[in-house]
């Protein structure tokens, strides 16, 4: 191939090129802004007519004040800056409620948006899950836990078989019984050892009232036999 057929074929492919991509930013502009470039010029009109009504409140102000000014002095010029003052209230109120579609049509914007990012990060979420799962066999699920289970079974049963108690078991009131009738024993051989409990008297002991009633004829016997001697060494 000769050089001009390449510098001609060069050119074609450098035109071509450049044409689709002419054409593709051209196919992006007929596409639309972003979300995050529409609320962008929505809030850039916002502030642009919040500007405008604080100047028209400056303004209508102004024009109040020439009014009561020249109220009395000039009427006429009193009456063009009331007249001017209308213009400027109607100005304001058409921006009031430009301001208050813009607000809506921002916020509606602005839901949609979040919406849109919500559903497209649980999309998201969804595919992961999905990928996650594939591996996954249910039935296989379902034997793990059932082998788990078993083992945990198993587990308890050794834990409760090293735990128990070694050896022969006995029975505890066996054992309070023996114990009872070896502390009686022990009491019998200590009694033994003492001697044994003093023996209980056959006979009555006698009441207060028969050793009181001995005692007082005793005195009495006593004083008899003091006056007989008495009367004897007379």
């Amino acid at each position: 191939m000769s050089k001009i057929a390449k510098l001609f074929k060069g050119s074609s492919s450098s035109s071509s090129s450049s044409s689709s991509s002419s054409k593709s930013k051209h196919h992006r502009s007929r596409g639309g802004p972003s979300p995050q470039e529409a609320i962008h010029k929505l809030r850039e009109t916002e502030e642009m007519l919040t500007k405008k009504q604080d100047y028209l409140e400056k303004r209508i102000e102004q024009e109040l004040m020439i009014a009561k000014k020249n109220g009395t002095k000039n009427k006429r010029a009193a009456l063009q800056a009331l007249k001017r003052k209308k213009r400027l209230e109607q100005q304001l109120t058409q921006i009031d409620g430009t301001l208050s579609t813009i607000e809506f049509q921002r916020e509606a914007l602005e839901n949609s948006h979040t919406n849109t990012e919500v559903l497209k990060n649980m999309g998201f979420a969804a595919k992961a899950m999905k990928q996650v799962h594939e591996n996954m066999d249910i039935d296989k699920i379902d034997d793990l836990m059932q082998d788990i289970n078993e083992q945990q079974d198993v587990a308890r049963e050794i834990s409760d078989a090293i735990s128990g108690p070694f050896g022969e078991t006995y029975d505890e009131d066996e054992l309070l019984a023996e114990l009872a009738e070896l502390e009686e024993e022990e009491l019998q051989d200590t009694m033994k050892s003492m001697g044994g409990l003093p023996s209980v008297p056959s006979s009555k002991l006698p009441s207060a009232k028969s050793s009181h009633r001995a005692t007082t004829k005793k005195r009495v016997e006593d004083d008899d036999d003091m006056r007989m001697l008495a009367s004897w060494a007379t």
